[in-house]
């Protein structure tokens, strides 16, 4: 017989709506929503009284590096996917820029692998392209790959993708969704050149906004666009920072999407004054001004999904200036609770959340049975506790660096519970079991 679970007195938020409710799970996957007439008869395995507890889908966060395999003294699949779960998590998207990168066969397997041995959460592995990798790309199998991982700016190894012919044939040959990261390497490459002219080898980590500026990723995120729309081909692009991009998206195409990612709807450039190269990333945290239009793109459907970008190094390799130190940061752990701060600054509102971080990825990705609460669907939720004040600090991180740009920040919400495929990964502050409770997600694709 399989565990049963009853969920008691929720507040559910689920497709737009929020009601309480109770909701029974059946091993791994959502039995049905119970009446209150009808608890009585069901002899649940364990009952949770969730009186005053938010019960929402469980977040799945598209936009994750993990760092393993080959950078594992910064990161790893146990560390990091302990974090997810701490957050709420309970699907994620790794990135291919590890050593091995993620652009073979056998390092796609060899991933995919390490995920199963170690993942608490369910996950999914991004293929990496390359200027010479397209013919391996059509091999993908695309009900196992969650998409293509695309990056047409400065980026890691060989994989960045600047030969237009290369570009021409990954847009009109791939059969699944490419995500990419749009920053103009030419146009980066000149202010970084003028920025050391003018201030030394190593400029002051305030000016990585305007080496990576508005207009490197306003040129290629363009670029990404009219490929997509000459080709037809099914477009994510990651991390939005500008008011500029913004310009570049509608809120009626299911073909070319954008996600924005945490960092830069929490900080803006006047942080570098106090944190420096701990809010470092790529593409940079900007100006008030461009945080407040992907703010307001939240709601007016131009932003069609939130991620992280989850992207741990040791606090060692976040010492020096724009070129020194470098980027990326750990968030994954904390994605639901300041975006639980945004519904109370009144940014955003719960059921948009859900839409953006449950519903949306679910449907951008054609996940099979996550990112709703729905009969039949694998049960992965999480539940939350509003006007439950704390304080983060860095013994509250799970990740394996140990230390977050949050540190210090109080938060309203706090993350009771995490349930992924029916059990519960961590609960009360703690993380249930270090083993891999997460499962290879699957898409339903042609």
């Amino acid at each position: 017989m399989s565990h049963t679970t009853l969920i008691l007195h929720a507040t559910i938020v689920n497709e737009g709506k929020q009601f309480v409710g109770n909701m029974l799970v059946e091993g791994d996957k959502i039995s049905k929503f119970v009446e209150d007439a009808e608890v009585a008869t069901i002899a649940a395995d364990e009952t949770i009284d969730a009186t005053g507890l938010y019960l929402l889908p469980g977040l799945i966060d598209c936009h994750v590096h993990f760092r393993e395999p080959g950078l594992t003294h910064k990161a790893d699949i146990l560390h990091e996917s302990r974090a997810a779960a701490a957050g709420g998590v309970t699907t994620v998207f790794d990135m291919p820029n590890t050593v091995p990168q993620t652009t073979t066969l056998d390092a796609y397997a060899e991933k995919m692998d390490l995920f199963a041995a170690q993942c608490c959460v369910n996950y999914g592995v991004f293929f990496g392209a390359t200027n010479d990798n397209i013919d391996v790309l059509r091999q993908l199998d695309a009900t196992k790959v969650c998409g293509i991982k695309l990056f047409m700016g400065s980026s890691t190894g060989n994989m960045l993708v600047d030969q237009e012919e290369a570009l021409r044939k990954l847009f009109q040959s791939a059969r699944l969704p490419i995500m990419t990261h749009c920053e103009d390497t030419n146009t980066i490459n000149a202010n970084m050149a003028a920025a050391k002219a003018a201030h030394g080898d190593d400029p002051a980590v305030e000016l990585h906004p305007e080496i990576r500026s508005a207009e490197a990723c306003y040129l290629s995120t363009k670029l990404a666009v009219d490929l997509a729309r000459e080709y037809g081909a099914q477009l994510h692009v990651a991390h939005l920072t500008t008011a500029d991009e913004l310009q570049l998206f509608d809120a009626d195409s299911a073909n070319i999407t954008a996600e924005v990612c945490v960092p830069h709807l929490v900080f803006t450039d006047a942080d570098y004054a106090t944190l420096g190269a701990r809010i470092k990333c790529n593409p940079a945290v900007k100006g008030e001004h461009h945080r407040a239009a992907l703010r307001a793109a939240l709601a007016d459907g131009r932003i069609f999904t939130i991620g992280t970008d989850h992207a741990p190094h040791l606090i060692t390799e976040k010492q020096g200036g724009a070129a020194k130190a470098v980027s990326g940061m750990p968030m994954v752990q904390f994605l639901l609770v300041s975006l639980l701060q945004l519904v109370n600054e009144g940014v955003l509102t719960l059921e948009r959340l859900v839409a953006l971080a449950c519903h949306h990825p679910a449907q951008r990705f054609s996940i099979a049975e996550r990112g709703y609460l729905r009969r039949g669907y694998k049960a992965d939720f999480v539940m939350v506790r509003p006007d439950a004040q704390w304080t983060l600090s860095a013994a509250d991180v799970e990740s394996k660096c140990k230390w977050s740009p949050l540190e210090g920040r109080t938060f309203d919400w706090k993350v009771v519970s995490t349930y992924c495929n029916g059990k519960a990964v961590y609960k009360d502050g703690v993380i249930v079991s270090d083993a891999p409770m997460g499962e290879a997600v699957s898409f339903e694709r042609a």
